[in-house]
């Protein structure tokens, strides 16, 4: 297969040219422009931040990005789906609050923020992968499979899951409705952390299926009912129903990549990821500690797969920075010696196998 095109820049920045102006002269070289904005919905995935987080993407940036879609004839939406853990973006109503919070609203970025699917992420369109070796019917929010062209806007760091956080992440998990993430993040079903639960019924009113009694003032969910959509998760209002988030690490990269598959099938798409602050722990996390390595730079590529190894090559060749988690580490890997468990190649090798891009790249410094 012929070499990807993934373009660089770094984050000097001069007097003739900003940062921000950086990054739409590196788009533009890359082809941004080429995708058909006229009278179309573009979305725009990103991750708002975990308040408290501080490792997020500026807003400032995806203002780049909202702006060349406009000017081409676009509408253009900021988006993500709720999460599946208990924090400041479990539904949506908190979700848009975690986002105002860290600074993303239409006033910052020039457009309005979807939480692709709705209040209680069960806002959903099933998307067959034929080819998947485990996910067989994708389960994606609404509002990104209703838009007509797909950017992702990432920023890479590390994972304590999957190695690091990069372009499939913020896709195939970022794009998962909640009963996607389960099935990404759980070889099993939710279960209730008895000592939380109050037995307020909210949990058993919201389960479709009739999987959840109430017994002595305390849930249980009957595993052979429950078809794991996780509307309980999003119900309770004491955060006591929880995924088993039982999956190993390697088979969470290979669903990513599935989940993935469903939307750059469907979709045209583009891809830019911003390599800084890389922190240890992805953006999910309420807090950010000392980055690993030092700032790198912004890369832009039609292909993800290309883009996704050409960031961890380049996180790779950086010097650890001093007072880091891994100071002192020989690990020529800087995602396999913060997290031994988990091992990204895992991610690329699946991506090519399904023929969505290939790991061999031409990096292009503009």
């Amino acid at each position: 297969m012929e070499k990807a095109k993934v373009y660089f820049t770094d984050f000097h920045a001069t007097g003739n040219m900003n940062l921000l102006e950086k990054l739409r002269h590196l788009v533009k070289k890359a082809g941004i422009d080429q995708l058909d904005y006229q009278d179309r919905y573009t979305a725009i995935k990103i991750h708002f931040g975990e308040p408290g987080n501080l490792a997020y993407l500026r807003p400032n940036y995806a203002k780049v990005i909202v702006d060349i879609v406009k000017e081409n004839g676009g509408k253009a939406f900021l988006t993500d789906c709720n999460t599946l853990y208990v924090g400041g973006r479990k539904n949506a109503l908190d979700h848009l609050d975690s986002a105002y919070v860290n600074g993303y609203n239409p006033f910052t970025t020039g457009c309005h923020i979807i939480i692709a699917d709705g209040l209680k992420g069960t806002d959903e369109t099933l998307v067959p992968v034929e080819d998947g070796d485990y996910v067989k019917e994708a389960k994606i929010g609404h509002a990104i499979m209703d838009a007509d062209n797909f950017i992702t806007l990432t920023h890479f760091k590390c994972h304590e899951s999957t190695g690091f956080g990069g372009t499939f992440k913020n896709i195939g998990m970022g794009c998962g409705s909640r009963a996607g993430k389960m099935e990404m993040h759980s070889a099993g079903k939710p279960y209730v952390i008895q000592e939380l639960c109050v037995g307020c019924g909210m949990c058993r009113k919201n389960c479709a299926h009739d999987a959840i009694t109430i017994t002595e003032k305390k849930a249980s969910i009957d595993h052979n009912r429950c078809v794991g959509c996780g509307r309980c998760i999003g119900a309770c209002p004491k955060d006591a129903v929880s995924a088993a988030g039982d999956e190993v690490n390697d088979i969470l990269n290979k669903k990513m990549v599935e989940y993935s598959a469903a939307i750059l099938r469907n979709k045209p798409s583009f891809h830019i990821s911003l390599i800084c602050d890389v922190s240890p722990f992805c953006d999910c996390h309420a807090e950010n500690d000392v980055p690993i390595i030092p700032d790198v730079g912004m890369l832009a590529s039609f292909d993800p797969v290309a883009l996704d190894s050409a960031c961890a090559d380049l996180c790779n060749a950086q010097p650890i920075m001093p007072g880091c988690r891994i100071e002192g580490s020989k690990d020529g890997d800087h995602f396999h010696a913060l997290h031994p468990t988990t091992d990204w190649h895992s991610l690329i090798e699946h991506a090519e196998k399904m023929k969505l891009g290939t790991s061999q790249y031409e990096l292009i410094t503009v």
